[in-house]
């Protein structure tokens, strides 16, 4: 019994992030996944609309060849915790709170994502995010699964 209540537990229990250092992250470690790459501040606003579609695109495509990665920019991490507290992640988060990362993929605003395929190779970059192009985004994504 006490097992079936774990594993209902686990069922019901919305996933949590992930934290990581910037450093842990390889994404040569995803190749064969298409990978949602985004990059995201506790700043912004529209970041807070993008996390609960980014959760959904977790339960709607399979595991083993689509994953979402996010990179977070606050140098403090107090905001960062701040800001998942409020708004659910299921997704891992890399903290890079120096902007290295966002420096080598030349970010030009907040949040940006970017749609990696399954070699490895960026094949689409969106700067903001913008509900009313979320069924564009998702074609994007099936075009490459």
């Amino acid at each position: 019994m006490r097992i079936l209540v774990l594993l209902l537990l686990l069922v019901i229990s919305p996933l949590k992030a992930e934290i990581y250092n910037i450093d842990q992250l390889d994404l040569k470690d995803q190749v064969g996944k298409v990978v949602y790459l985004d990059f995201w501040a506790s700043w912004c606003k529209p970041c807070r609309e993008s996390f609960p579609w980014m959760n959904s695109l977790l339960a709607r495509y399979p595991a083993d060849r689509f994953t979402v990665i996010t990179i977070n920019l606050d140098a403090e991490t107090d905001e960062m915790h701040r800001f998942l507290s409020k708004i659910g992640a299921e997704f891992d988060i890399y903290h890079d709170p120096s902007g290295a990362i966002a420096e080598q993929f030349e970010l030009e605003g907040m949040p940006t994502s970017y749609l990696i395929d399954a070699n490895g190779k960026v094949v689409r970059k969106h700067i903001g995010f913008y509900t009313r192009k979320v069924d564009e985004y998702e074609r994007e994504i099936e075009e490459l699964l």
